[in-house]
């Protein structure tokens, strides 16, 4: 790979250490410390979780902010991204387990109806295409909050609205989506996930993901069965609920709790969250500009395989014959692996210091010093 000397920073984030923005930035200075006349160009991404609007912003986005309610209805800052008219709205931003105070977690209570806030603040904004991203969410309410929030009703015995959160499922009567905002009917809404989930049962959104938003044994199995009644009352609503038990089923439905079914509801068109984003953020362009690709998170295993953002570069980037070499805090594939997935060899901040903790601490630092030695190895 020697003498390439235009590079494509295409990394998502090193979680819990630096974001996909500054992971572009100390791999660019590590870079130019040993060949000072590279080009780099930085697009940091992100598969539709959390980080996915800092990406859409560093792409050329506008930052928009709102106020919506947060997972457990207290009011929060929340920001989407627009250009002309399409908007990338990230349900975590608003729903997300970071708008939880640290240690706190609620299962069956926490609600989605800041993200229909968020996707109603688009529309307000001029968008006709939304690329909804969902993943990190701290609910599991099967986006009953977030309909709630774009117009409809959720209503117990008494006629009465039910509880926010999925626990508050158990206790649905009646739903009416006729209230729901005409400008769904007419926008293209696209969820972006990386997880292809159903909503309920042993792979459903319970199930698999209840237990990392403090879920108990017992609250899985009421989460399951109040999802699984949601569904079921909706089917006899008309309209969307008609095909209720189809989208339950579908891939992606029970992606952040369960609001890929909400979103379903509402016609969105579920795509891997890497694929829509380097749609939207320009990627192809970009792509053919470079000769080698940097991609790269802070863990490279089993899951980046599985529609995590590296696996989508690199996959993008063999198919248009480019070099890809990855960057990430702790690597568990092995080289064959990695191979595979088409990156030809992947440096991790741990080969350079063992101890985990100090890497997390001083993971900036430490990615420069691995990014001098991709420089070594790729622009010599």
């Amino acid at each position: 790979m020697g003498g390439t000397r235009r590079v494509l920073v295409a990394a998502d984030k090193f979680k819990g250490s630096l974001t996909a923005v500054q992971v572009a930035e100390r791999v660019t200075a590590g870079l130019r410390r040993v060949a000072p006349d590279v080009e780099v160009e930085a697009l940091p991404v992100a598969d539709g979780g959390d980080g996915t609007v800092d990406a859409a912003v560093a792409a050329g986005f506008e930052r928009r902010e709102v106020r919506v309610a947060g997972p457990l209805g207290d009011e929060v800052t929340a920001a989407f991204a627009l250009r002309g008219d399409t908007a990338v709205v990230e349900m975590a931003e608003a729903s997300g387990l970071q708008r939880l105070p640290a240690g706190v977690f609620a299962p069956l209570t926490a609600s989605t109806y800041g993200s229909g806030e968020l996707l109603r603040a688009a529309l307000d904004a001029g968008a006709r295409t939304i690329v909804f991203g969902v993943g990190g969410s701290a609910t599991t309410d099967g986006g009953a909050g977030m309909l709630s929030a774009l117009g409809a009703r959720f209503l117990d015995a008494d006629g009465e609205p039910i509880p926010p959160g999925g626990g508050g499922l158990a206790e649905l009567a009646r739903a009416d989506l006729s209230g729901l905002d005409p400008r769904l009917a007419v926008v293209e809404l696209v969820l972006a996930s990386d997880v292809d989930n159903p909503l309920t049962g042993p792979k459903g959104a319970p199930a698999v993901y209840g237990p990392q938003k403090g879920a108990s044994v017992e609250d899985v199995a009421t989460l399951d069965a109040a999802l699984a009644h949601f569904a079921k009352v909706l089917e006899g609503v008309g309209g969307a609920g008609n095909r209720a038990a189809d989208y339950a089923a579908s891939p992606g439905a029970g992606a952040a709790g369960g609001i890929g079914f909400g979103a379903m509801l509402l016609g969105a068109r579920f795509r891997a969250g890497i694929e829509v984003m380097l749609d939207v953020l320009g990627f192809a362009p970009a792509l053919e500009r470079a000769s080698l690709v940097i991609t790269g998170e802070g863990s490279l295993d089993e899951q980046t395989l599985h529609g995590k953002a590296p696996a989508g570069v690199a996959a993008a980037a063999r198919a248009a014959g480019k070099d890809v070499v990855a960057v990430c805090g702790r690597l568990a594939l092995a080289p064959e692996v990695l191979e595979r997935a088409g990156i030809r060899r992947a440096y991790a901040l741990t080969e350079i210091e063992p101890d985990v903790a100090t890497c997390i601490a001083e993971a900036g630092p430490i990615l420069e010093r691995a990014a001098e030695r991709i420089g070594t190895d790729c622009l010599g």
